[in-house]
């Protein structure tokens, strides 16, 4: 069986298409997105079993609005 996170289940995080930013370093000091069905799933690059937060398309598509235009700067 497995754990239910909200909007997918943990077993099928991997099976999602995760995206860095063009702006990442090598390194892997950055995040990881990935869309879903109403939902957007980030997690930390260098801990990707360490948790997977959801949140909702137009909460995600708020934040990344906010990175572009500078708001959050």
């Amino acid at each position: 069986m497995k754990a239910y996170t909200g909007g997918i289940a943990a077993g099928d995080v991997e099976t999602l298409h995760w995206r860095t930013s063009s702006y990442s370093q090598p390194r892997g000091n950055c995040v990881e997105w990935a869309p879903g069905t109403g939902s957007a799933y980030v997690r930390d690059s260098k801990d990707r079993a360490g948790g997977t937060l959801e949140f909702s398309e137009q909460s995600w598509s708020s934040f990344v609005s906010a990175v572009r235009t500078g708001t959050l700067n």
